[in-house]
């Protein structure tokens, strides 16, 4: 993968990485939100772009993967440009794993997803997830720019998101020593950054530090393996349709207490990043003090939905430090339901 980071870069550098990548005909994908800056990239692609497609959506419909793999076709694309956030970049990912198309990713948000190999479809009300280099982007292009105009609530949130890339390699079983260090720099930088983001939106320095935050945070969950906190938010989005940025930042301090008695390591090195004795309660704290939800309830879960969850997320295998047991994920989603700060740790017992 070759990442280009510069402000101002958007534009000019995505043409010269498809004409870098000897493409002749792109599709560029987005939402319906960033459909302008798309239409900024595809003009300055002129004759190299075969159109724009602004009919992304959260968590990948397999109805709306379907879709843009038929115009990717029918446009004789021989590559993809896929501009804004994590699902406009889900939605090139979908088209690259069923076309085999190169991938050019331009992100809008902090999401991180344009560096990993992971693909989601969500189909019946269930979100499926696999890995595949073939939707890995051959290449990124960062602008901070391009993130200007994203609302400081949504700056905070799809923040928080990357940071939990993060955490969940600290403790991942496939985890090393390189990834460690790169998933506390990128707490580190995030965390930083994103108090300065909410204090002045127009900060070029705070936004580029918060990309340089989501390339590491990115990089470490394309590296490792997902645990509970991503599998709770995956049921929580994909049957439920909870909004992505958003459930992430309102679970990962409890996902973390609930795994903290059992990844002592990645604790210490969360506690360092983030300058506290309490990791948990101090990523609980940033997310509110920065105008974050703090509850599922706030999203739109009912209580009666909980034990649906917990029953999906109890019936996956994946790796996780602690055992997961239907308890215990209902436990998890019973805090997270209420919005209490996670002030102990889940029990062991």
């Amino acid at each position: 993968m070759r990442v280009v980071f510069r402000p101002g870069a958007s534009v000019g550098a995505t043409a010269e990485e498809v004409q870098r990548l000897g493409l002749r005909r792109v599709l560029v994908v987005s939402g319906a939100r960033g459909a302008d800056t798309a239409r900024a990239v595809a003009d300055s692609l002129g004759q190299l772009c075969a159109g724009l497609h602004a009919e992304a959506r959260m968590h990948v419909p397999v109805e709306v993967a379907d879709r843009a793999v038929e115009v990717a076709r029918k446009t004789g694309a021989d590559g993809c440009v896929a501009v804004g956030g994590g699902s406009s970049i889900g939605l090139g990912k979908a088209i690259a794993l069923r076309t085999g198309l190169p991938l050019i990713a331009v992100p809008s948000t902090y999401s991180g997803s344009e560096m990993t190999p992971v693909w989601g479809l969500t189909e019946h009300g269930a979100k499926r997830t696999g890995r595949d280099p073939s939707v890995l982007p051959r290449s990124v292009v960062y602008d901070p720019e391009l993130t200007l105009s994203m609302p400081v609530p949504l700056s905070v949130t799809s923040g928080v998101n990357a940071v939990a890339h993060a955490v969940e390699a600290l403790y991942a079983p496939d985890t090393s020593p390189l990834v460690a260090l790169m998933a506390e720099e990128g707490v580190r930088a995030m965390t930083s950054a994103l108090p300065e983001i909410a204090a002045e939106p127009a900060s070029l320095e705070a936004r580029g530090r918060a990309l340089y935050g989501a390339w590491l945070c990115g990089s470490c969950l394309g590296a490792t393996t997902m645990g509970l906190h991503h599998k709770l938010c995956h049921v929580l989005g994909g049957t439920f349709g909870l909004p992505h940025a958003e459930t992430h930042t309102v679970v990962l301090p409890y996902a973390l207490a609930y795994n903290a008695p059992a990844a002592p390591e990645a604790i210490r090195a969360l506690d360092r990043a983030l300058d506290t004795d309490n990791a948990p309660l101090a990523l609980w704290t940033l997310s509110g003090q920065l105008g974050a939800p703090r509850s599922l309830a706030q999203l739109g879960l009912t209580e009666a939905d909980l034990t649906v969850a917990a029953e999906q997320v109890a019936g996956q295998a994946y790796a996780n430090p602690r055992e997961v047991t239907h308890e215990g994920a209902l436990a998890v989603l019973r805090a997270a339901f209420a919005g209490d700060a996670p002030l102990v740790q889940f029990s062991m017992s």
